[in-house]
């Protein structure tokens, strides 16, 4: 089976002056490829981690505790940490939004990661990463090259899960 295109690839970034980073991606679907409810919204979400998993050879693996989830590396160190998810079902499209409460890669709580499906005014799927500080960017007022570990490392590992995800979604229909 060929590796489905990523249509209308886009992926933006910014860094807010108190250091925390808005990081987003999107590809365009020919058809929606979750059901609208609570679960075609949580399915994002789970379908990513499973991502995660995968792209890492499950050196990374995802782990529950009650409804918060984490990812850790090795079975041992929590690299990320978050708290329940939050869904969102609309006409326009869902979200499962996974709020980042702590890990080693977090430098302190806050912002999220959200997994979407917009239907119009045509269909998208996004990966936002919103308001998160990551322990291996830039710090507020330090010189430019802080953040050098974050851009070369983390972001383009999170990248490469994004596009793996949008094309495993693509590949594999709706759910």
């Amino acid at each position: 089976m060929a590796r489905p295109q990523l249509t209308g690839w886009s992926s933006t970034e910014r860094q807010s002056p108190d250091g925390s980073v808005e990081f987003s991606q999107s590809v365009r679907a020919t058809r929606p490829l979750v059901e609208p409810s609570e679960r075609g919204a949580l399915a994002l979400g789970v379908r990513y981690w499973e991502e995660v998993e995968a792209a890492t050879r499950r050196l990374v693996r995802t782990r529950t505790r009650g409804d918060e989830l984490e990812l850790r590396l090795l079975g041992r160190w929590t690299l990320l940490r978050f708290g329940p998810p939050q869904t969102s079902v609309e006409a326009s499209g869902v979200a499962s939004r996974f709020p980042i409460a702590g890990g080693i890669l977090a430098r302190a709580p806050g912002g999220s990661i959200t997994f979407a499906q917009v239907v119009e005014p045509v269909v998208e799927l996004r990966a936002t990463i919103d308001g998160f500080f990551p322990r291996l960017g830039g710090k507020p007022g330090g010189p430019p090259w802080t953040g050098a570990l974050y851009r070369h490392v983390q972001r383009r590992i999170h990248t490469g899960v994004s596009r793996r995800y949008f094309r495993r979604l693509i590949a594999e229909g709706p759910r």
